[in-house]
């Protein structure tokens, strides 16, 4: 089996790095899927998506004159098309599923919470270095 651009194959994750997993492919070939062509969303840990061992799909982005291979498991997904006729019903003859996308508010309570959690640590890590606050000095 040949491996080209555009290609689908199946591959078995062999490592994982901070940017990416090395994924063993056909004919004894290894590729790497970047953190980003991992998932459709943000992902910020990939151990929190991939695991050493899991079996994948992979689409080939490129191979590389010096046989580097890229790899996406993003794109490997098909996704259906969204047409007028497959939106689903247009008079409520039905009930639709649908994963519900973070409201803005859902995204600003979420920030104002790391952020306080963030604010929080470096207090902490400076009063430390300060002796904190109230030290008695005597």
């Amino acid at each position: 089996m040949s491996i080209e651009a555009g290609s689908k194959l199946q591959g078995k994750v062999s490592g994982i790095t901070n940017f990416g997993a090395f994924v063993d492919l056909p004919d004894g070939k290894t590729g790497l899927v970047h953190i980003s062509e991992v998932a459709d969303r943000y992902v910020k840990d990939i151990h929190d998506v991939l695991s050493v061992g899991d079996e994948v799909t992979v689409k080939v982005l490129q191979v590389a004159p010096d046989g580097k291979i890229g790899l996406s498991i993003r794109k490997a997904v098909d996704k259906p098309k969204v047409t007028s006729s497959s939106r689903g019903p247009r008079h409520g003859g039905g009930k639709r599923f649908t994963t519900r996308a973070p409201s803005f508010e859902d995204k600003i309570s979420q920030y104002l919470k790391d952020s306080e959690d963030r604010l929080s640590t470096i207090k902490r890590q400076t009063e430390s270095k300060r002796g904190g606050r109230g030290a008695r000095r005597g």
